[in-house]
């Protein structure tokens, strides 16, 4: 008897928790539990994807790519590190606040015989 003491003490521990704590707080309490238990589970993970998707948001606003050689420039840097070109004209056409009668183009048609 003494062995099997020893060797489930864990679960006696646990089990007397249960008996004990059951009466005192009630079934109603250890089902809201688990299901916050459950909860957090599920809603950690997604706020963790949240916050990677947002830093990636904002970490890919920061990359400018060159028009004249194509390289990628990372930061606010005012020209190119590869071919010195400056860059302030890109950092400008990406800013949302320019006039949409700006940045339209006119079309005329034509009738094709």
């Amino acid at each position: 008897m003494n062995s099997f003491i020893k060797e489930n003490q864990n679960l006696l521990i646990l089990s007397l928790i249960i008996l004990i704590a059951i009466p005192i707080f009630g079934i109603n309490f250890f089902l809201n539990f688990l299901g916050n238990i459950l909860l957090l589970l599920i809603l950690v993970p997604l706020l963790l994807l949240l916050i990677i998707l947002i830093g990636f948001n904002s970490y890919k606003s920061t990359i400018n790519s060159c028009s004249n050689c194509g390289a990628i420039n990372l930061g606010f840097s005012e020209t190119c590190m590869n071919c010195g070109m400056d860059l302030e004209n890109i950092n400008k056409k990406n800013q949302l606040n320019e006039k949409p009668s700006e940045s339209t183009i006119e079309i005329e048609a034509e009738e094709i015989k």
